[in-house]
């Protein structure tokens, strides 16, 4: 049975935003030269990229884009993405550590991860890894099944407020991460106590999305490009979304701010690589997604998916991941999480 958590949130209203058990296995090691030492022309071969969470996901759902742009535009061929879900990504991440010097290695992550590593513990820290880039940033969403008794985020909120801990909510992410921070804001926008708050945790989009489906939790919050295919099918209603103006992939969904909630958040995720690598393979990847981005097939992505541009490389992603890590770091050892 999943941990069931209540903590006290207050100093988090301020916060708009931030982001194991050691994993011995490593991943084989590819046979050739670097894919950055490729002849000038041809794509690059033997690029993998970990998504820490299960599939169907945003991490998830963010490499899987990002690989088919790269060989959609010839930028690299046969790129390889795997899932290696647990502990809200640090497994992945502490994998990623192991994987010293890999230069063909790179991890999807995000906010959640940076806020696991710490909930969880672990050894392993974002701090340790090669930032690589930050790529998208994307607004959380309240959604419910489509049979769900809610059917505004005024129904929901109303029955929140009656009875806190009977309305369980459901994220993808440990806490710490993105889908903990929102739910936990949000009742105290709403003036709920966050430690009343009854939340669950899911490994990840691909494991939440069947308990809302389910009504196993009364609403989940997440980034609302993982439910877009099902809001398309009509299996789930998103009830509001956390952006500070409407999205024209929901552009039937009101903000929170719309709906008299004044609470505005997002999410950020981007791509590290092991440590120790070298020169030349840092500079590999970030030529390689740069070019990804800079292509019209990704801004195609960007705009089908609703996903805000958020490019960073080099010192100023180095910068931010620090920043960002940092933030997290005081923010849940101030709650007793770290």
């Amino acid at each position: 049975m999943r941990n069931r958590i209540s903590v006290v949130l207050g100093a988090l209203a301020a916060l708009s935003m931030v982001a194991v058990s050691a994993c011995g296995a490593t991943a084989p090691k590819q046979d050739g030269t670097s894919a950055s030492a490729n002849a000038a022309g041809e794509p690059l071969s033997g690029l993998r990229i970990m998504v820490p969470n299960t599939p169907g996901g945003g991490y998830d759902t963010t490499a899987r884009t990002a690989a088919k742009v790269m060989e959609d535009t010839k930028i690299a061929a046969g790129v390889q993405v795997f899932n290696l879900p647990g502990a809200g990504g640090t497994v992945g991440l502490q994998r990623t550590i192991n994987e010293k010097g890999n230069g063909k290695l790179a991890l999807l992550m995000g906010l959640g991860v940076a806020g696991a590593s710490y909930a969880s513990k672990s050894k392993a820290t974002l701090t340790q890894t090669t930032p690589i880039a930050k790529l998208i940033e994307e607004a959380g969403a309240i959604v419910v099944a489509k049979d769900s008794p809610y059917q505004t985020i005024g129904d929901l909120v109303e029955a929140w407020k009656k009875d806190p801990k009977k309305v369980t909510v459901g994220g993808g992410s440990s806490p710490g991460g993105p889908d903990h921070l929102l739910p936990m804001q949000l009742a105290k926008a709403v003036g709920i106590d966050p430690k009343q708050v009854n939340f669950v945790s899911y490994d990840g989009g691909g494991e939440l999305l069947p308990a809302i489906l389910g009504n196993k939790i009364g609403f989940g919050a997440s980034g609302y490009g993982e439910f877009l295919d099902q809001v398309e099918a009509g299996t789930v209603r998103i009830l509001a979304v956390t952006s500070a103006e409407p999205i024209d992939v929901v552009k039937d969904v009101p903000t929170l701010k719309a709906s008299g909630i004044d609470l505005v958040f997002s999410n950020w995720r981007g791509i590290v690589a092991p440590p120790g690598i070298s020169d030349a393979d840092r500079k590999m990847w970030i030529d390689a997604i740069t070019r990804m981005h800079d292509s019209a097939e990704w801004k195609s992505e960007l705009t089908k998916r609703g996903w805000t541009d958020s490019f960073l490389t080099g010192e100023q992603f180095t910068t931010y991941l620090a920043e960002q890590d940092k933030s997290v770091a005081d923010i849940l050892s101030e709650l007793g999480l770290a």
